[in-house]
């Protein structure tokens, strides 16, 4: 039987510095007692994006007193915990560098094992934590540097069916947002303004739509709405209302093609699995209330069951590193060694092709 296991997790691959403290017991049931987020929003909003190196030497001034402060909200100290995950990557290698040597310092000085966590992989994981889901089951992995359809094996084996050939879907908000003169982070900002908007104003394209294959592809739509909004330049509150709710439109309209096909395939491809198959979605274009409306409705179409971790388990967090590591440490997993490297692009899928177009953001995974 699988022990009783406690680890924490820290988590630095982007614009949040993150601490965590989880439990797995012998059953494989979680426990979440502390979850520690600092955001460095308000450093990064005027410059419409992240700094690399402001977000790098924020977690080396905050990282210390948030694992402090999440052990003391766990009430335990590191001879409590059994070992020490932290995130090696994708992510920004200043912010990996900064998480994955304090786990390692912590480790050596509290001779705990280390687990250099893949961060897909803990977003992959995450709705083992929240739901008890068995393998195989499919992850949409939405966020500002990731598109991704991923077939989820079991830990450590994943097959990615699709990603994007450009632009990931939270940077195409990002750079819409931003076209728009829409505050930083883009995806809320465009949410919010297409409540009021017509979204059958513009007709803008959805690419690859029809395509056999599961890929994804933003930078012509974006491209769409930015000529769109030269065209009626200068544009009224409710010009950018309406491209906004068209743009969404798109968005949405796109996905129930290209995630519609996956869930398609994944019937063909496991046709008497035991339990109803899920989708899960994962990454901060998860909040979306619009996108996750069509996805629930294409899930309940082709039977699966819809799966949205809670927001603040679905965008940049410790707690789903921790569980990462758990979930390696409960099947005997060897930790790795103190001279692990963080590696700024870690695909999930190690053969999977790597494909010709990926945006700079995209190709991180």
């Amino acid at each position: 039987m699988v022990p009783f296991l406690r680890i924490l997790g820290i988590e630095t691959s982007c614009d949040e510095t993150a601490a965590a403290v989880v439990e797995r017991d012998a059953e494989g049931h979680a426990r979440i007692l502390s979850d520690v987020v600092l955001s460095q929003l308000d450093e990064h909003s005027a410059y419409g994006g992240v700094v690399p190196e402001i977000a790098a030497r924020a977690h080396v001034e905050a990282l210390d007193e948030l694992i402090e402060e999440a052990l003391m909200r766990a009430n335990v100290s590191l001879a409590d915990v059994d070992a020490i995950a932290a995130t090696s990557g994708p992510g920004l290698i200043g912010g990996l560098l900064v998480g994955l040597m304090t786990g390692k310092a912590i480790a050596k000085a509290a001779g705990k094992p280390l687990y250099a966590v893949n961060h897909l992989e803990g977003h992959a994981l995450t709705a083992r934590l929240t739901d008890g889901l068995s393998f195989p089951y499919l992850m949409l992995l939405v966020s500002g540097g990731h598109t991704q359809l991923i077939l989820v094996r079991g830990v450590g084996d994943y097959e990615r069916w699709g990603t994007t050939i450009d632009d990931a879907l939270g940077e195409a908000f990002d750079k819409t947002a931003k076209l728009l003169g829409l505050p930083y982070p883009g995806g809320p900002a465009v949410e919010r303004m297409a409540r009021d908007g017509n979204a059958g104003r513009f007709d803008f394209p959805r690419p690859l739509v029809g395509e056999a294959r599961l890929d994804f592809s933003f930078s012509g739509l974006k491209t769409a709405v930015r000529q769109a909004a030269q065209e009626i330049a200068p544009l009224s509150d409710q010009d950018v209302a309406d491209i906004c709710a068209s743009f969404q439109r798109a968005i949405s309209r796109t996905l129930k093609d290209r995630i519609g096909r996956g869930l398609q395939r994944f019937k063909r491809e496991f046709p008497s699995i035991a339990e109803t198959p899920a989708l899960v979605v994962a990454g901060g274009v998860a909040a979306n209330l619009e996108l996750r409306a069509t996805l629930q409705g294409l899930c309940d179409k082709n039977g699966f069951r819809f799966i949205a971790p809670p927001l603040s388990l679905c965008t940049d967090n410790a707690v789903m590193i921790a569980w990462a590591g758990l979930e390696r440490m409960a099947i005997g997993v060897a930790p790795d060694a103190l001279d692990v490297q963080p590696r700024s692009r870690w695909p999930l899928d190690a053969n999977a092709e790597r494909l010709i177009g990926f945006g700079k953001r995209g190709a991180k995974a």
